[in-house]
């Protein structure tokens, strides 16, 4: 059988980039169903219906932005053959996204913590931002057993300094650093690698 009902008249797809736009520069609680409304070209009630609740859509529009900046970032940190550029490259393509002049300045999943929003969405967005230090810890770990890392590597150490420079540059780019300004960051970020791995 056909799906019953009249069709939606918009792209799903479409609208949700827009409500993570929206959510992605003004947070959960700072954006309001109006500007949703305004920036999906949709009435509410059309995203209640495909979406459930604003909350469901924040959630969807968050699945939506790990995709398009999450995954790459984690993609450079495990392609590298060598775990110096494969931090490096995760810090440069998450400040390739944070400096974009096309979307809004920072990282979703950060920015998104300077609002209150209920302990659920809390939650969820905490064990995103942990994921990317578990990322950065078993990337370091894999290195420590190919012998690129010495066994004396402070790796839980070094993944939560380099989470939090990452997680610094989106509050950084947030606040109108440049590309360029990122760019000094990551280098200086790079800089402690071998202090910090023990190495020298």
């Amino acid at each position: 059988m056909g799906e019953r009902g009249r069709p939606r008249g918009f792209d799903r797809d479409a609208v949700l980039r827009q409500a993570m736009l929206a959510f992605w520069s003004k947070g959960y609680e700072g954006t309001s169903m109006t500007d949703l409304t305004s920036a999906m070209g949709i009435a509410s009630p059309s995203i209640y219906a495909c979406f459930g609740s604003k909350e469901q859509l924040f959630r969807e529009s968050v699945r939506l932005y790990d995709s398009i900046a999450g995954i790459p970032a984690r993609r450079a940190l495990q392609d590298a053959a060598e775990a110096r550029a494969a931090v490096h490259g995760m810090l440069s393509t998450s400040a390739d996204f944070y400096a974009d002049p096309a979307t809004p300045p920072g990282c979703m999943v950060v920015m998104a913590a300077r609002t209150a929003i209920g302990p659920d969405v809390q939650v969820y967005l905490a064990d995103l931002r942990r994921g990317i230090q578990d990322a950065i810890a078993a990337r370091l770990r894999r290195a420590v057993s190919e012998g690129d890392l010495p066994g004396t590597a402070t790796v839980e150490a070094m993944a939560a300094f380099y989470t939090t420079i990452q997680q610094g540059m989106s509050i950084q780019a947030h606040d109108g650093a440049t590309r360029t300004d990122l760019d000094a960051i990551v280098g200086a970020a790079m800089s402690a690698w071998d202090p910090l791995a023990g190495i020298g």
